[in-house]
């Protein structure tokens, strides 16, 4: 059996049997674009045949990056983070970059030490898409892009989120067009439910409808399930639900069948994200797509702009939602 085979390969046992030189094979891994494609074919199969993958840390070394992006989440439940992560991956995975995942759940302390160990890591580049904190608010030494709405946005870091105000004026706008005036919103306190609660109370409001917002602390499905009770108990001749999330909607769904009412024969319900929970053929539930599988895409595509130049000038990027009509909403009977 030959040697190549009973040890881990090189680069060199590429390049000899690719019968190409060792730097080519360098420069295949760094930039195949330049290399013709007959010597790019050889290259690729032999890697393929030997089973051949470089050395990250010579990488790291040669060219002082580690082909690594570090992804600060702050609650790995959110359906959220899934979508932003496949969009960053679809870039970057084809590209040999890595990204390194840390959830930090909520918490100052807990965000930073999550950030902390990423750059420890020496990653080349950073996706908060959880709470800065105080101290992380000033400039960041690598490049650094903040994933979805936050109270604060370090110095230097670009924001790449989704048009959640237009997504909630959009879900209002949908149910007032089918003649529902009577529609309360389930609420979370921060972030992106704020802007999707300030978009509903717009759109109510310019068609002169009275603003009902349940408003709890988080958005899980036993937030959205109180809030809902309370709704329902307090303004009973609701037709209408808006959810700042699918989750929530779930609530709803469970505190409306408590009361022996359907969907949407009763009461029509919205959610948002557009997740697979929303997909499921048992629900069936109209929902805003938030498009966040484009917020990974343009941040990670703003973060390899930002390692070929960091003197870029701060961005600030907002993903257009779409409305997705499903079962659980219908004209007002």
């Amino acid at each position: 059996m030959n040697s190549a085979h009973t040890r881990r390969p090189t680069l060199y046992d590429v390049a000899t049997q690719a019968g190409v030189s060792p730097s080519l094979v360098s420069l295949f891994l760094k930039d195949p674009g330049k290399i013709s494609e007959k010597r790019r074919d050889a290259v690729q199969k032999a890697i393929h045949d030997l089973g051949y993958r470089p050395s990250r840390a010579a990488t790291t070394l040669a060219s002082n990056r580690t082909k690594s992006i570090g992804l600060v989440i702050d609650d790995y439940r959110n359906l959220w983070f899934v979508d932003l992560l496949r969009g960053m991956e679809s870039v970057l995975s084809d590209l040999g970059y890595q990204v390194m995942l840390a959830d930090s759940r909520p918490g100052e302390n807990r965000i930073k030490e999550a950030t902390d160990g990423l750059l420890a890591m020496h990653v080349d580049a950073l996706v908060l898409a959880a709470e800065p904190s105080e101290s992380m608010l000033t400039k960041t030494w690598v490049p650094t892009v903040v994933a979805g709405w936050r109270k604060g946005i370090p110095t230097g870091a670009d924001l790449i989120t989704n048009d959640d105000d237009r997504g909630g004026s959009m879900a209002a706008d949908h149910l007032l067009g089918l003649g529902h005036s009577r529609i309360g919103h389930l609420s979370g306190s921060d972030g992106a439910s704020a802007h999707r609660r300030a978009g509903y109370q717009r759109a109510l409001e310019a068609a002169g409808v009275e603003v009902v917002i349940g408003e709890s602390a988080g958005t899980s499905e036993e937030d959205g399930y109180g809030s809902a009770c309370w709704l329902l108990d307090h303004h009973p001749d609701t037709t209408a639900i808006f959810a700042a999330n699918d989750t929530m909607a779930l609530g709803a769904f469970a505190a409306i069948k408590a009361r022996r009412l359907s969907v949407p024969n009763d009461i029509s319900v919205i959610g948002y994200d557009n997740s697979p929970l929303a997909k499921s053929r048992f629900l069936d539930l109209t929902s805003i797509d938030n498009r966040s599988d484009l917020v990974g895409v343009d941040a990670a595509r703003r973060l390899l702009a930002r390692i070929e130049d960091p003197t870029l000038e701060p961005e600030r990027k907002l993903i257009e939602p779409t409305l997705v009509l499903r079962g659980t909403t219908s004209a007002v009977h």
